[in-house]
Parts: C-alpha cells; sequence; structure tokens
C-alpha cells in the first residue's frame, strides 16, 4: 500500500561572489527573513552618507560666520574693482578737460567748463548708481552658487544612498528568486512522488476491489472500502 512522503521543509536562497554569501533568505520560525552582508567598505560608505546627510540636512540653508565673511570679501572685492573701473574711466576724462580748458581759457572759470563737467559727473553718477545694483545682484549670484553647491553635495550624498539601498535590494530579491525557485521545484518533486504511489495503489485496489465484489456482501463492503481508500492515498 502507497503512502505520501513528508512534504519537504524550506528552500533557502543565497547569492554569493567570489565565495562569499551577499545575500541570504532563509525561514526563521514563522517568519520568512531576507539579509544582506555588507563588507566593511561597504558599511564605512553606508554610515557615511547616513550620517553625512543626518548632520548636513539641517543646516543646510544656515550661513556660519565663516561661510558669511567669505561671501562679504567677495563682494568687497567685487565692489572695489567695480569703483576702480569707475574711477580709472573719469578720472583722466576730468583730467583732460582741465587742462583743454586751461589752455583756452586760462581757467575754470567759465561755462564751458562747467557744462562739460557737469555731464562727466552725472554719467560717473549713473556709472555708481550702476555698480550699486550690480552689488546687489552680485550678492544674491553668491548667495545662490553657496546654496546650489550645498544642493548638489547634499544631491549626491543622497543618489548615493540610493544607489547603495537599490543594490542591497538586488541582492535580496536574487536570493528571494532563488529560494522560490527550490521550494517551487520541492513542490512539484513532492506532488510527482505522491502521484506516483498514488497510481500504484489505485491498480492494485481496483484489481482487489474487482475480487472482493464477487465474494458476497462482506467482500462488496470491503471493495467499496478500497475505492474510497485509494482517493485519499
Amino acid at each position: 500500500m502507497g503512502k505520501s512522503s513528508k512534504y519537504p521543509s524550506f528552500s533557502g536562497g543565497t547569492i554569493s561572489i567570489n565565495g562569499a554569501d551577499k545575500a541570504t533568505t532563509s525561514k526563521q520560525g514563522n517568519n520568512i527573513v531576507s539579509n544582506y552582508n555588507m563588507s566593511d567598505a561597504e558599511k564605512r560608505i553606508y554610515d557615511y552618507t547616513q550620517n553625512s546627510i543626518a548632520n548636513y540636512l539641517p543646516s543646510v540653508n544656515v550661513f556660519d560666520e565663516d561661510t558669511k565673511k567669505n561671501l562679504q570679501s567677495q563682494l568687497d572685492a567685487y565692489t572695489l574693482n567695480g569703483q576702480k573701473l569707475i574711477n580709472n574711466m573719469y578720472t583722466p576724462m576730468i583730467e583732460d578737460l582741465k587742462t583743454d580748458i586751461a589752455s583756452r581759457f586760462g581757467n575754470f572759470d567759465n561755462s564751458v567748463f562747467m557744462d562739460n563737467l557737469n555731464s562727466i559727473e552725472e554719467n560717473r553718477a549713473e556709472s555708481i548708481n550702476n555698480l550699486a545694483q550690480d552689488v546687489l545682484a552680485k550678492r544674491d549670484e553668491l548667495v545662490s552658487n553657496e546654496l546650489a553647491q550645498r544642493y548638489t553635495y547634499l544631491g549626491f550624498l543622497q543618489d548615493l544612498q540610493s544607489s547603495i539601498n537599490s543594490n542591497i535590494l538586488n541582492y535580496i530579491s536574487g536570493s528571494q528568486q532563488n529560494s522560490s525557485a527550490g521550494n517551487n521545484y520541492n513542490a512539484q518533486a513532492y506532488a510527482a512522488n505522491n502521484k506516483s504511489s498514488g497510481s500504484t495503489f489505485g491498480k492494485y485496489a481496483n484489481l482487489a476491489s474487482g475480487v472482493l465484489s464477487t465474494m458476497g456482501p462482506y467482500g462488496m463492503a470491503a471493495s467499496a472500502a478500497l475505492q474510497i481508500a485509494k482517493n485519499y492515498v
């Protein structure tokens, strides 16, 4: 009489590289657990990104004193350079005007000198006003560039963290697929083995049932019992 085989135990899954297990899937009690084994180098990178993001994020929009001094130093240099350009442009113009007027009139107490001087000073005043607007725009540009650099670095850390997590999930997924393949194989082998056992018993049950059915009421009862039994083996 055939007998059902014991259902196979859970088949775990493993992904290995150079002989070292990188990801595993196993059954622990009533739970299916997947684990990724980090190398020391991977752990250092993982910890660095985690800690850097945690420390960097709260102050990403906050400028410390050193940063403020650095930005102000750049702004001062930009302002001084603009003032130098203005002076280099208009001071020679005024000196040339004085020389011309002195050679022509002998003094500066005349309308020609004053009209030309006023025109130069008006243009210089406009240049100074434009420089003031440029300085404000430069300040905004310096602040924006500083923030952009910080956001770029923060984005780099986040991308690195996402890449690490994605890599871990890929390895774990591979171990789960290997486990699933092993369990599917076990289930199919179990079903095939039980089908083979049940088929053999069924043939003998049919033969015995036919003989018993010719042996009167008790034989017929035994024959019926065999037909029922073969459905559960």
